[in-house]
């Protein structure tokens, strides 16, 4: 299928070929009929990606200082490195689709083939989308009506936050799409609606809707006239659907505001509120979110969970419902907004036309009803539009900004080792593919479940030659010997089974399972099929910073003292990986990492866990904890995991203490030593925590036989151990391993 996708780093717009979605659980897989261009968001992201270095740092202040702190705890080069991957990444735009089910996902009972839906689908001929993010059409709403639904949800989500009444007269700023759908809401409810914006073809718009405008493109005083036009007493309510910047249009909704007035902030304006334009009137502000109750929520979104309608009766879902129900009933107009409709193929003039017409307003995309379901493409052959292969390799570099070449891709590679990348998230687009890349590896196939945008983007810029949604193709093509996993953690032990099953090798990224009882099916797994290579990318063991600190631990003659402090920075407790059924919580996902590197250098297991995490009431405590870790050969060491300290500490620092010497690693870009004979310090150019050098062992390991890198008893050792903490933390217990 094909699917419009937007370069970050160029600003370049284009329809690329990527695998047709899978369907999982809570989804709705559709064939898009028709999409809106949502004009004022797009144009902010292709302005962003059109403006230079400079112009964009100074769009993100926020992200400088967060670059800023990546490169002094990490180096210049891996950032550097960082933000240029970030900004190639491809975006998926839209949010405003019309279609008609194909198939539905298990878990859904309402909904079946053949449906027509509304959803919050990109453009894109399939998308893949959950049940809360989508509502069915009524028969009597076009497609190219539906396609207004997510945006009239928005505009809906604003007037329920302003809750107008009867007679209540209310000020609109910008008279965008959400502009204008919002007067007609407003009229809807009984309210006398001002109108404000620069151009007058929209104001013409409004003005069909019942709105009195004011012309701020003639000069027009938008406070003058809402007083002039309130009587005096100042506008009830103000909803700003603009998007500008500065805090001019806030000051003017609070001057035009009556006492106690109450201003919705829609859009995206500047937020330095004036303090006494808010004290004087005590005037309420809220900024509105969205959809409305349930955005960004992933248990909503994601898994499923509905609100009870009796405790949250507007949901995103159910103002999807309400919108198509206003359309149905002729209070929302939508059809004499639309001033362009385009063919799908033709979807990069829309963009350009969105630049450069004024007057373009609703772009509907219209897309044809024959659509590609091939859930594998062949990124070699690929022909794009139609085209040559040619054409393919000019799109993709206009997609990339890179080529083959620079990432070591130029030539047909034969290894005996012929991998599928399963997973296409930041780790496997940051770290694994690049590090595959650099390995004599053939480089087959890279599977996702529904994310084929991404999955393509790696497969183009690393030189995979397929890319699928497909994983039962994978398993059963006889070429591949090696499957690379770096899916959420939940999902490790399922697919590594499947995997030894089908006579693959397997580097599977931490953890190895999140419970005893994932744990349990790998060890019989690897007991059926011990002929195959199983390792967990337990990467900090193959750093050149730990080789040198082994070297200069080979001779000791008495048990280390360790202390591995990770200054693990903040992640929300919503996270998917502080989710203990999906990602395990992040002692068993990161920490594992720790536990490997002490054991390692140790050259021991570990026989004891005490752990402690902090007091306190907060939502996640386990992420800030101490370890205190017993191993065989009577060496101790103790992981110290923070997530509550600052960025600009370095994250990793370990200190071992042994034989009257003393050995410090910082952030794996300084190692030194004190007491050691003819050696102080050992420094790389920039961090090295073995990821490369732990991949490319691996690939040969696999291609030339040999023994397991990381035998699997001390596999099982480290994901026991990491269990055992968190018990160890909840109980207060000291637990043998």
């Amino acid at each position: 299928m094909k699917q419009i996708l937007q370069n970050l780093k160029t600003g370049n717009t284009a329809i690329v070929a990527v695998p047709a979605p899978a369907v999982g659980r809570d989804q709705v897989l559709i064939r898009t009929s028709c999409s809106l261009v949502s004009v004022g968001t797009e144009r902010m992201l292709i302005d962003f990606g059109k403006a230079g270095w400079i112009e964009k740092a100074r769009k993100q202040p926020e992200k400088v200082k967060q670059v800023l702190d990546k490169i002094r705890t990490d180096g210049l080069l891996p950032t550097v490195d960082a933000v240029f991957n970030k900004l190639d990444e491809p975006l998926p735009l839209g949010y405003c689709n019309a279609g008609v089910v194909l198939k539905v996902g298990k878990g859904i009972m309402d909904m079946q083939p053949g449906d027509r839906v509304a959803s919050n689908g990109q453009h894109a001929e399939m998308v893949c989308v959950p049940r809360n993010l989508c509502a069915k059409i009524p028969d009597e709403v076009a497609d190219e009506e539906a396609a207004f639904t997510a945006l009239g949800s928005i505009a809906l989500q604003g007037v329920r936050l302003a809750a107008p009444s009867l007679g209540e007269r209310v000020m609109v700023f910008g008279l965008g799409l959400v502009g204008l759908l919002t007067v007609q809401l407003l009229r809807a409810s009984g309210c006398q609606v001002l109108a404000v914006d620069f151009s007058e073809v929209r104001l013409r718009e409004a003005d069909a809707f019942g709105a009195t405008f004011v012309n701020l493109g003639a000069g027009a005083d938008p406070v003058s006239a809402a007083l002039a036009w309130s009587g005096g007493r100042g506008v009830d309510v103000v909803i700003i659907a603009a998007s500008a910047k500065g805090d001019d249009i806030l000051h003017q909704a609070a001057m035009a505001c009556r006492k106690r007035g109450r201003i919705i902030l829609v859009g995206v304006v500047d937020l330095n509120l004036r303090r006494n334009d808010f004290y004087e009137k005590e005037i309420t502000f809220q900024v509105s979110c969205s959809y409305g109750p349930g955005r960004y929520d992933k248990k909503y979104e994601q898994g499923g969970q509905d609100y009870p309608v009796g405790f949250v009766r507007w949901t995103e879902q159910r103002n999807f419902e309400a919108v198509l129900e206003a359309m149905r009933a002729g209070q929302l107009r939508v059809k004499e907004m639309v001033t362009h409709r385009i063919p799908f193929a033709d979807a990069p003039n829309a963009y350009g036309t969105i630049l450069s017409d004024p007057a373009a307003l609703g772009i509907i995309l219209e897309y044809q009803q024959n659509v590609d379901r091939t859930p594998t493409i062949n990124i070699v052959g690929l022909k794009a539009k139609g085209g040559s292969p040619q054409d393919d390799i000019k799109l993709d570099s206009r997609l990339r900004g890179n080529d083959r070449k620079e990432n070591g891709n130029d030539r047909k590679k034969d290894g005996k080792c012929v991998v599928a990348l399963i997973g296409a998230g930041n780790f496997s687009k940051m770290t694994l593919a690049p590090a595959l890349a650099k390995t004599s590896a053939r480089l087959m196939y890279v599977a996702v479940r529904t994310n084929g945008a991404a999955a393509a983007h790696i497969a183009r810029k690393y030189g995979f030659d397929y890319t699928t949604t497909d994983l039962g193709a994978i398993l059963a093509d006889g070429k591949i010997n090696t499957a690379f996993i770096a899916t959420n953690h939940n999902s490790h032990p399922s697919l590594v089974c499947k995997s030894l099953a089908a006579g693959k090798h397997v580097f599977v990224e931490k953890p190895l399972a999140i419970d005893i009882d994932g744990l349990t099916q790998v060890i019989d797994a690897v007991a059926l099929h011990s002929e195959q290579h199983l390792m967990v990318g337990f990467n900090r063991r193959f750093s050149p910073h730990t080789a040198k600190i082994r070297e200069l631990l080979a001779g000791r003659t008495e048990p280390l003292t360790m202390s591995m402090t990770v200054n693990a920075g903040f992640i929300t407790p919503d996270h998917w990986t502080q989710d203990p059924e999906q990602g395990g919580g992040r002692i068993i996902g990161e920490g594992c990492h720790f536990i490997d590197l002490l054991s390692f250098l140790a050259g021991a297991p570990v026989e004891t866990v005490s752990a402690q995490m902090v007091g306190g009431n907060g939502p996640v405590r386990e992420d800030k904890m101490s370890m205190l870790l017993g191993f065989a050969d009577g060496s101790v060491g103790t992981v110290h995991y923070f997530a509550n300290g600052s960025k600009s500490y370095p994250k990793e620092t370990l200190e071992i203490f042994g034989d009257g010497r003393v050995i410090r690693m910082e952030n794996f870009r300084l190692t030194a030593g004190f007491g050691f004979k003819g050696f102080r310090s050992f420094r790389t150019w920039w961090q090295d925590k073995g990821h490369r050098a732990a991949i490319a062992a691996f690939v040969e390991r696999v291609s030339s036989g040999g023994a397991p890198l990381i035998p699997f008893e001390e596999i099982v050792n480290v994901t026991k151990t990491s269990f055992a903490a968190v018990e160890s933390a909840r109980t207060g217990k000291v637990i043998s391993v």
